[in-house]
């Protein structure tokens, strides 16, 4: 990197105290320009700033030498007053002085390009910043310290290992070699290959975690889904008429719910309609519940032997909410569980606008995703990007099974196809148009 960039790293707006921060070659001439005198290295020190003979403020100025830095350049941070007229004579003050803005990400992105971070480990700066839930920061500051990509790279020794035996049977045939070395590379792969199989089983939970456990809320027409959505997040997020098709698009709320993030959908109310718009948020509701971990079905227990039709619709795991149990006959009730549990539904009896009841819905929601999103082990993906380099991997290791001692050429090559496809998440190798990608997600000044 030949030129020196800048940018504020903490949120734009008034507050006591802002960041900017520094890095590249002309770092420590910066600094002795606006403040006289440079701070030793890793010393915060008070400085005063001036520039073209006009003071800016006075701040706490620290300097960090290569490669001990973030970003493994010569870098600075300048904590200034946060009034938006200190910040913004400070930032034109660098721009004088020829340093660039930063473009979003660029400072993590040069600490990945300075070996400082693997990509793996800079996508968890990203969402270690985007953290709402303990659940995101515990998982986001286990990949930032290389717990991701240390299961990578015990993959990628398996596969170097067994590529060594392949290729020895490969380039030494006439050698005087162990009989059937080839084979030896058998018994790794086919732990490899039981270590992604259960990966790939788990696949979502990381993105889960990071994304958030999406719920729907399903039903007939006032069957009580937007008093249930209000009442789980305790405030007024979606209209309550008693006119059927109130709601017409889905309504997505976010909660924590045992610690993690939590993505309640109120959809509209599901029946056969000629209202077009009304069709249209029939149409998003079903396509939301596909996508969907949990699907609550709500049904008015009041009306419960007209209202409950849902044959063509559930699916194993759903839960059956039987709204307005209060004023309900317990014996309807009592039949439309007995007859949904044999099912395998969860049925739940409440009135949605008790505080009580909703309190229990929330806690038994709150134990089943934290159940559902709880795991022995760090996740294996974390992102969608994660995701398809392990299974890409895994169909290589899988065919390279297939073909060890049949055609070891090929077994040889497959393994070094999925070794590369691991190394394509941890960044060892990348094409520049995917971290573009990476980084462009960043906030400007990480």
């Amino acid at each position: 990197m030949t030129d020196t960039i800048f940018a504020l790293a903490t949120a734009a707006g008034r507050a006591a105290v802002a960041v900017v921060r520094v890095s590249g070659p002309a770092t420590q001439p910066t600094v002795e320009a606006l403040c006289g005198k440079a701070p030793k290295p890793r010393l915060a020190a008070l400085r005063k700033l001036r520039h073209q003979g006009v003071d800016l403020d006075e701040a706490l100025v620290l300097r960090f030498e290569r490669p001990a830095s973030y970003t493994g350049e010569d870098s600075a941070e300048f904590h200034v007053h946060g009034g938006r007229a200190v910040v913004e004579a400070l930032l034109s003050a660098l721009v004088d002085l020829g340093l660039r803005l930063a473009e979003p990400g660029e400072f993590t992105r040069r600490a990945f390009e300075n070996g400082k971070l693997d990509l793996a480990q800079a996508e968890g700066v990203a969402d270690l910043i985007d953290a709402e839930t303990e659940a995101q920061r515990k998982q986001a500051l286990g990949q930032v310290g290389g717990a991701l990509s240390q299961r990578y790279d015990r993959w990628r020794d398996l596969l170097i290992q067994s590529l060594a035996m392949l290729e020895a049977a490969v380039d030494f045939p006439d050698e005087d070699l162990p009989e059937e070395v080839a084979e030896r590379a058998r018994p790794g792969l086919r732990l490899l290959n039981a270590e992604l199989d259960a990966a790939l089983a788990d696949i979502s939970r990381g993105r889960r975690v990071r994304d958030g456990f999406r719920i729907a809320l399903l039903g007939a027409p006032n069957a009580g889904k937007s008093t249930l959505l209000n009442g789980l997040v305790e405030r007024d997020a979606a209209i309550v008429t008693d006119t059927p098709g109130t709601t017409r698009d889905v309504i997505e709320v976010p909660l924590v719910l045992g610690g993690y993030k939590v993505l309640v959908a109120d959809t509209a109310g599901i029946r056969e309609t000629a209202d077009a718009i009304e069709a249209e948020g029939v149409r998003r509701a079903r396509a939301w519940a596909e996508e969907a971990d949990l699907r609550l079905w709500v049904v008015d227990g009041f009306h419960v032997k007209h209202t409950v039709k849902l044959e063509d619709a559930v699916r194993p795991g759903d839960w059956l909410v039987l709204n307005k149990a209060d004023i309900s006959e317990v014996s309807d009730l009592d039949a439309v569980e007995a007859r949904w549990s044999g099912e395998g539904m969860t049925v739940v009896r409440l009135s949605a606008k008790s505080g009580d009841a909703i309190s229990g819905l929330r806690e038994d929601l709150a134990a089943y995703v934290a159940d559902a999103l709880s795991g022995a082990e760090f996740p294996a993906a974390t992102r969608l990007r994660h995701a398809e380099r392990l299974t890409e991997a895994q169909s290589y290791v899988a065919r390279a099974l297939s073909d060890v001692g049949l055609e070891v050429e090929l077994a040889a090559e497959d393994v070094r196809l999925a070794a590369r496809a691991l190394e394509k998440i941890t960044g060892r190798v990348d094409p520049e148009d995917v971290l573009s990608r990476v980084f462009s997600t960043f906030c400007i000044g990480k």
